[in-house]
């Protein structure tokens, strides 16, 4: 019930309800890296310019990393993230003959990239399975009751088992979408909730 309300309140598929901007997997999974600890609203204003510079993985591995820093600076963590960015961009020319890999096994060998980058990219860029899980996911179905694990990734394995595989990555988004627009972490906005009637941590 939890997955039809929300279908109905944001619809869509994975890669209509993704706010991050991109045409390809690659600018997908570059955008995604540059997301951490950074709003999607940011990171749309600095990809731009970053695919314009490095509009493939070869173009982006040979990259100089101060020219890439000063174009993410505004993203937070730039050193990191560049690093990050050349590293995925390398391993991508040397081991994947330049195409961004769809198996979960392949993506998380990838430098800057955990299971739920590669769920991303899996579930929005290839329409595959897969249920990304950050803090809005973790915080959002704690509260629902459909998870009392604290763990990513045993709450990505124990929400695989509700959700049919073909609906995971919009399942996610949906998620995000709630925790962000309605139940926030400091104050969750349980009386205009869609979820209210069933949720027992709701407020009443």
């Amino acid at each position: 019930m939890v997955a039809e309300r929300l279908a109905e309140e944001f619809p869509g598929t994975a890669e209509e309800l993704c706010a991050l901007q991109h045409e390809t997997p690659f600018q997908l999974l570059a955008a995604t890296i540059l997301s951490a600890q950074c709003t999607d609203a940011r990171v749309n204003l600095v990809t731009p310019s970053l695919f314009a510079a490095y509009p493939d993985p070869a173009a982006l591995a040979r990259a100089d990393p101060e020219k890439v820093e000063e174009i993410i600076r505004s993203t937070g963590f730039f050193r990191a993230k560049t690093r990050s960015l050349i590293g995925m961009a390398s391993a991508l020319v040397e081991r994947f003959d330049g195409q961004v890999p769809t198996e979960l096994s392949d993506l998380v060998t990838v430098p800057g990239v955990g299971r739920k980058t590669g769920n991303v990219v899996r579930s929005v860029a290839f329409g595959l399975p897969g249920l990304p899980v950050d803090t809005h996911v973790l915080r959002v179905t704690k509260r629902l009751g459909l998870t009392e694990l604290d763990d990513p990734v045993k709450v990505e394995l124990a929400l695989n088992a509700l959700v049919p595989a073909a609906g995971r990555g919009a399942f996610s988004l949906r998620v995000i979408l709630h925790g962000r627009a309605t139940c926030t972490a400091r104050r969750p906005a349980c009386t205009r909730c869609i979820l209210a009637d069933i949720c027992p941590s709701a407020s009443r």
